[in-house]
């Protein structure tokens, strides 16, 4: 169903009082810095122009500075408490006095990453009932982001390299910029443990001591704090980087008080689990906690994290998929009504790394406790959205950071909060995702296609070949008979339908066989050029944002979407694993063949079905780049007359 709540006087009430706190904030703490009459003109400021902090200050001159902070746990376990690193870039006037805010980006990356064995996904095993554990085969982990190798202690400021854009733009106008590696990898101590609450722990000790609550030392072991901090602290990042922003704000730590999460986990369960099935991140089968915590174990001494790796292989739980403690753990949504930070939602429509379900709940839940927010959702897949839309993003992002960091009263919560890419790459502003207005359309998968209208309920069927033949093949060419999957379309659409929200599945169906999966595929028929999950650097428009300095311009090219005209486009995916059709926490007995009601999501989606078109939903069982491969042959049979698909029709 749609899931359109309105946002209430509680937000509004919420954001007057962040404008007034704000500003209150700031007013005393320029007061509490205010020297003596005569050194006034010579202290360092900010300089605001507008409402907008203004690039006054020197990339080149800034200060580099390492850090190693104590958090307040002991992963590894040798009686220690963990400590993760920090490498910062301040403007230089923060040793004469300037206070500033602090973007950080804490990253499990930034040493890079190992060799790593993905599980195999090919299982000779009897999936109803389910025994036996799988394990096989190399891939690069899902979350990894191309990113420059961080700079040593050692280096000048002007030659350190740091990745992305935050030095070149915000540094000039009066913000710290920081690095962290999360714990387990770089120079961090303790053990990764993909998504467990000492990684949340280990990135929040970041703003503890920006905040003065935690302790620091410096490369040769001396004691250090963070005198020029105003301590109020900004976190972002893409994927992985993008996930540890809301996992440290859900712990209601003060002193964070912006996220950005960009592409971004809200559950790992969602992320390598679906329907109670192992269900992979789109590109990388196989992939678990288990192999992307060993691929970004990177600190020294490795060999006192193993048996904490080990840990997760046995309790992440290959064989039943069922959410348990360990993804509880896991789970940022049920703490979402402890943020306090103003949270920028950015998120790709075309993701199937991070599914769209990642920001989809996790908007719905800061709806929910009228927590101040922000979206975009952009036609790209797993990418940066800076080159797509440069001067929009910067110019957004700035006034975001200067609202919340700097309690400016500059309208960065009187805009429409969403902003949706649509399919011809132009953006519409809208009130809410999903947009107003949208109501619940009902579709009965019948013997002669999609219709309005349930009819006579006949049993269908369809014989599983998942294993060899990928979705895309399956879903071909609707009109042609296949005994291996069941399709049903509407008739070409008298106008353009956009669905914008959660689709949702409601079947009658048996299966017989190995497999305990059932998969729904929202399908869009009709031949157009659409956008892909890639984007295309465009070498002929090179944008100047920030100041530059040695190996590092600050200049960017801009990217546009990669295209593809097709014959059809496969929307939003959904999976259940049948044993868990009444519980994802724990499986129910399964008998082959007798029918069994269903209900399921998909991921949620934004897109129109342009007029001509002909709507389709296709029921599989093994989705081949997905779901675990039981053996083919599986038969999967359907109620049709009885069963539907309700989706979310925009006005």
């Amino acid at each position: 169903m749609a899931r359109s709540t309105r946002t209430g006087a509680a937000h509004e009430a919420r954001a007057r009082t962040a404008y007034r706190w704000g500003t209150a904030a700031l007013a005393a703490s320029l007061l509490s810095a205010l020297p003596a009459p005569a050194a006034q003109a010579d202290d360092p400021a900010l300089s605001i122009v507008g409402n907008r902090t203004q690039p006054v200050f020197s990339r080149a001159d800034a200060i580099h500075q390492q850090v190693d902070i104590e958090t307040e746990v002991d992963s590894d376990g040798d009686g220690r408490r963990d400590t993760v690193r920090m490498r910062i870039l301040r403007p230089k006037e923060t040793d004469a006095g300037l206070k500033v805010a602090t973007i950080v980006e804490a990253s499990p990356y930034w040493a890079g990453g190992n060799d790593v064995r993905n599980h195999d996904v090919d299982v000779d095993v009897d999936g109803l009932p389910a025994r036996g554990r799988p394990a096989g085969s190399a891939r690069v982990p899902g979350l990894v982001t191309p990113y420059e190798e961080p700079g040593s202690a050692g280096l000048s400021a002007s030659s350190v390299p740091w990745s992305g854009y935050t030095d070149n733009y915000f540094l000039p106008r009066g913000y710290a910029v920081a690095q962290v590696d999360s714990l387990g990898t770089g120079g961090s101590t303790g053990c990764p443990t993909s998504g467990g609450r000492n990684e949340t722990l280990g990135a929040k000790a970041a703003v503890d001591w920006l905040n003065g609550r935690a302790r620091g030392w410096d490369p040769e072991g001396r004691p250090v704090g963070a005198a020029w901090s105003t301590g109020d602290t900004a976190m972002m990042g893409i994927s992985y980087n993008g996930t540890l922003p809301t996992a440290v704000a859900t712990t209601g730590v003060e002193g964070l008080k912006a996220v950005v999460p960009i592409s971004g986990i809200s559950s790992w369960y969602d992320y390598y689990r679906a329907g109670g099935g192992v269900v992979a991140p789109g590109g990388y089968q196989g992939e678990d906690a288990d192999v992307l915590a060993k691929y970004v174990h990177t600190r020294a001494d490795r060999e006192v994290c193993r048996s904490v790796i080990d840990g997760l292989t046995a309790r992440q739980d290959r064989v039943t998929g069922d959410f348990t403690r360990f993804w509880k753990e896991r789970d940022y949504l049920r703490d979402v009504g402890r943020i306090k930070a103003g949270v920028f939602l950015v998120h790709g429509g075309n993701d199937w790394n991070v599914k769209t379900q990642h920001f989809g709940q996790l908007w719905d839940a800061l709806k929910k406790h009228s927590v101040p927010r922000k979206l975009w959702l952009h036609q790209a897949g797993h990418v940066n959205p800076m080159p797509l839309r440069m001067e929009e993003w910067l110019g957004q992002l700035h006034q975001w950071f200067d609202h919340w960091l700097y309690g400016l009263d500059n309208g960065a919560l009187t805009a429409p909060p969403v902003e949706v890419e649509q399919s011809d790459f132009s953006w519409k502003q809208q009130s809410d995702w999903p947009a107003r207005g949208t109501r619940d359309v009902r579709l009965w998968l019948n013997e002669g296609g999609l219709t309005p209208l349930p009819g006579k309920p006949v049993r269908q069927k369809a014989t599983d070949q998942g294993r060899t033949v990928p979705a895309e093949q399956l879903v071909a060419d609707p009109g042609t008979a296949r005994p291996d999957r069941l399709v049903y379309t509407t008739r070409p659409l008298p106008a353009d339908l956009r669905v914008n929200g959660v689709p949702e599945m409601s079947v009658r169906a048996s299966l017989a066989g190995t497999s305990p999966y059932v998969t729904a595929l929202l399908v869009d028929y009709g031949t157009d050029t659409r956008a892909t999950a890639g984007t295309v650097t465009d070498t002929t428009q090179q944008v100047c944002y920030g100041e530059g300095v040695p190996g590092d311009t600050g200049c960017a090219y801009r990217t546009r979407h990669r295209t593809e005209t097709a014959d059809f486009k496969i929307v939003s995916r959904g999976w259940l694993d049948i044993r868990n059709r009444n519980s994802l926490e724990r499986q129910s007995p399964v008998v082959e063949g007798r029918e069994y009601r269903l209900e399921w999501a998909m991921q949620p989606q934004d897109h129109v079905f342009k007029k001509g078109h002909r709507l389709g939903v296709v029921l599989i069982s093994t989705d081949h780049d997905y779901t675990l491969r039981h053996p083919a042959g599986t038969e999967l049979a359907v109620r049709a007359g009885i069963s539907s698909v309700t989706l979310p029709v925009a006005r």
